[in-house]
């Protein structure tokens, strides 16, 4: 999950949700959300990955986002249309004639799950531990627009002197660098919400890495969950003490890790599941049943290049691998759900020109082409400049069935192209794989990132050279101006942001920094009486969810 218009996420790329496994029980019918429904509701979920963290300062991929998003809460979170409302703020706030301070007053009858009151100095300190440099945390650069951050992360200020402030145990004072149009969507982001410093004092190092040393202020809390990286199951009831909790109707839901499409298809097709997702071949052959549907996703999938290596610095190597991959071809006959080919890093139906309301994709152009002769030119430069005929790559991805079956895709396209290149796939835990590419230890490595908030710095500022999600390392001073400028000196003019955004964009795809590969889709598998399951940038929200009678 990474950037400044609100939210985002890391997707890694195959961490998939999937609701499975419904159990409606019996008893006396109720009415939730306009519907008939059951009480003493039950469902299971599938997801493809285990939860690598389910600490909001640490973590930073989908499905521990998803953990966080169901069992807690910031300020704002989405109502059952998917319209941010004020959540953990009790309403919408005080905004000075400046646009840089916010005066949030807090829900007075929010609760932790143990009992305590959620006060403002929740926010003070989870905010304050997030980007304590010593915390090491990824989702950092999420604050880079509240004031005093930047110095806060050179060192030159502690971090107690973020913008933030907690002016009573129900008022919240946020202070900004600059203007931020967005901010409902990033204070209703996993790394915005409150945190219990009693709790995480109390649990030291063991604080989140079990749901027995967590403490919840959300629609569920998390149960018999045993161990971040290594769990394949846990739970979701739900919490009694949340404010909303009358509106909340699912009691349980149950998670187990699932990562062959196959067998959850047979998980499905046996009645122990309601909600799978499938790729490649069983799309293919599934998309004709009454259950089948496919749903287009802000979410880019990318091959990084470890920059840090001299071959890969080498931008006509980067340019021929690129050139090599047909994604017409990956997309309809590899993946088949639905997923399109990528014509940049920003992903369509996403964001809009504020002017002509164009989408960003065809402003910017198509930026990425299959044409491997001109990629064997490519790579014959490259083998000059280089100074070698052969080249062995290691493409690392996670070990969910759609990220296989896409490195493999590659594998073969870039050997079968580049001759004298050998491609070794490694697919790896997801969790293995988030540490390996914050450690650089890759030479190609296959990501998805999902868009939290639609705006294309979701998705340009991973790649900044400051940003800690730049695994490979690519630095280009013209790239970061264009960013600085549409983040500082433009933030207020949305039509010059725009045009830093789309110089910023035909920068990265002109040098290849990066290799968009295709935007996601993912094709379900839906029992039809499984409702209000709402899409939360790439994660699901299952506070609205119920079971139609």
């Amino acid at each position: 999950m990474k950037a400044m218009k609100l939210g985002w996420f890391l997707t890694a790329v195959s961490c998939l949700i999937l609701v499975s496994g419904c159990n409606s029980g019996k008893g006396k019918s109720d009415t939730a959300n306009g519907e008939n429904t059951k009480k003493g509701q039950e469902f299971s979920v599938v997801v493809k990955q285990e939860i690598p963290s389910i600490d909001a300062s640490v973590t930073n991929d989908v499905v521990g986002w998803g953990v966080l998003k169901n069992t807690s809460e910031g300020l704002f979170r989405a109502d059952k249309d998917g319209k941010l409302v004020p959540a953990g703020a009790k309403e919408n706030p005080q905004v000075s004639e400046d646009g840089l301070t916010y005066t949030f007053k807090l829900r007075e009858d929010a609760v932790w799950s143990n009992g305590d009151p959620v006060v403002a100095a929740d926010y003070v300190y989870g905010w304050q531990r997030t980007v304590e440099p010593k915390t090491a945390s990824e989702v950092a650069y999420l604050f880079e627009s509240i004031k005093n951050y930047p110095a806060i992360m050179d060192g030159q200020l502690p971090a107690d002197q973020l913008g933030v402030k907690a002016l009573s145990d129900y008022e919240l004072e946020v202070t900004l660098a600059s203007p931020v149009p967005y901010l409902d969507a990033l204070l209703s982001l996993p790394p915005f919400f409150p945190q219990n410093e009693k709790v995480i004092t109390e649990s030291g190092d063991k604080y989140a890495s079990s749901s027995e040393h967590m403490v919840y202020n959300g629609p569920f809390v998390l149960s018999d969950f045993d161990g971040a990286g290594t769990d394949t199951k846990w739970t979701y009831l739900k919490n009694e003490t949340y404010w909303d909790q009358e509106n909340v109707t699912m009691d349980k839901i149950n998670v187990d890790v699932v990562k062959e499409d196959a067998t959850a298809l047979n998980l499905f097709q046996d009645g122990q599941t309601d909600d799978i997702v499938i790729t490649g071949e069983l799309a293919q052959q599934m998309a004709d049943d009454p259950a089948f549907y496919s749903q287009e996703m802000s979410n880019t999938t990318y091959v990084e290049f470890n920059q840090s290596k001299k071959e890969f610095q080498n931008e006509n190597l980067r340019k021929a691998i690129s050139y090599a991959l047909d994604r017409e071809t990956l997309v309809k006959q590899v993946l088949g759900d639905g997923s399109i080919a990528a014509t940049g890093l920003v992903p369509k139906n996403m964001s809009f020109n504020p002017d002509t309301n164009a989408d960003f994709v065809k402003d910017s152009g198509n930026h990425l082409k299959y044409n491997p002769e001109q990629a064997q030119e490519y790579w014959d430069k490259a083998k000059s400049e280089l100074g070698t005929d052969s080249l062995k790559i290691n493409l690392l991805s996670s070990d969910a069935d759609s990220a296989k079956k896409v490195v493999e895709y590659m594998q073969g396209a870039i050997q079968e192209t580049l001759k004298g290149i050998t491609v070794e796939v490694s697919s790896v835990p997801l969790s293995v794989r988030l540490d390996r590419g914050n450690q650089g230890d890759f030479d190609l490595i296959l990501v998805g990132w999902g868009a939290e908030y639609n705006d294309p710095s979701v998705f340009l500022e991973l790649f900044t050279s400051d940003n800690i999600n730049n695994s490979g390392k690519y630095a280009n001073k013209d790239f970061d101006a264009a960013m600085k400028a549409s983040a500082t000196t433009n933030a207020g003019n949305p039509e010059a942001r725009w045009d830093d955004l789309l110089e910023a964009e035909t920068i990265i795809m002109n040098t290849m920094g990066v290799a968009p590969i295709y935007q996601k889709a993912e094709a379900h598998l839906r029992n039809p009486n499984v409702k209000g399951i709402l899409p939360s940038g790439p994660e699901y929200d299952f506070k609205w969810s119920f079971i139609e009678e």
